[in-house]
């Protein structure tokens, strides 16, 4: 999978390097809009809203054997990975299979290291504009937080690939996408369906695999939601039992005044 994802890649590299993920529009469409995006179920809406952590889970075997070919995430440490789930072991054994610069080496030549726990993601070359002519994929760091429309957005972008309808020609270098502004983007499909194969058995579609990440970019993006709501719910409840506090105590004060 690191192959075609690097493929995809070098893919993008056909445009240029001022060009961007979503382009502008098809030139025999002439219209830079795109189909409305539809809104998705997800366990995180709302205030009261929890990730699935067995889907974030399956989302980072998505983005680590596919999107982080291209995407970086440099505000993402490998230790943050506790939090969804993952033991210390766990996260230091994905940790130590990544290799990240460590200086000059003995003979003047730049030095890798495994990384560790306290290190971030590492950002591949893509990404650092490293290929000349290539498209610098954005980082996915907070991309769910940032990127208009959301992690709806994201998903629809992943799974509205498709052929052109008829008289309608994407820009050499770009892929037809209807949700994509313009309903042309500079990045090919990334999935498609047995793309991974996930640990706990889950079937691997084209759409559980973009609702995985999709879910996964979003923990990585507020990974602390969860608590914020849990400390929200408390404080309501206080701010209640508060209220009906001072009530009861007004009119036991006032309860002789006529």
């Amino acid at each position: 999978m690191f192959r075609s994802a690097a493929a995809l890649c070098l893919a993008a590299g056909l445009l240029s390097a001022t060009g961007s993920s979503e382009a502008a529009a098809p030139a025999a469409a002439g219209r830079l809009d795109h189909d409305p995006v539809p809104h998705q179920h997800w366990s995180f809406d709302g205030p009261l809203g929890n990730f699935d952590l067995a889907s974030v889970q399956r989302g980072y075997t998505v983005y680590a054997e596919i999107c982080s070919a291209c995407h970086g995430m440099q505000h993402v440490h490998f230790g943050d990975l506790t939090g969804m789930g993952l033991t210390a072991a766990q996260v230091q054994t994905i940790a130590a299979s990544h290799k990240i610069p460590d200086g000059i080496g003995s003979d003047g030549k730049p030095a890798l290291r495994a990384a560790t726990a306290d290190d971030a993601f590492p950002t591949p070359p893509v990404a650092q504009g490293l290929i000349p002519g290539a498209v610098i994929p954005p980082d996915q760091s907070r991309l769910a937080e940032v990127y208009p429309g959301g992690p709806d957005r994201i998903y629809a972008l992943l799974t509205g690939y498709g052929p052109p309808p008829a008289g309608v020609t994407p820009a050499p270098g770009l892929f037809y996408n209807r949700f994509a502004q313009g309903r042309a983007i500079a990045m090919p499909p990334p999935l498609s369906d047995d793309a991974v194969d996930y640990p706990d058995g889950t079937k691997a579609t084209t759409e559980q695999e973009a609702r995985d990440v999709t879910t996964f970019l979003a923990w990585a993006a507020q990974p602390h939601l969860a608590d914020r709501h849990r400390t929200g719910v408390r404080v309501m409840i206080y701010l209640v039992f508060l209220g009906v506090l001072l009530f009861v105590l007004k009119r036991r004060l006032w309860s002789n005044v006529h």
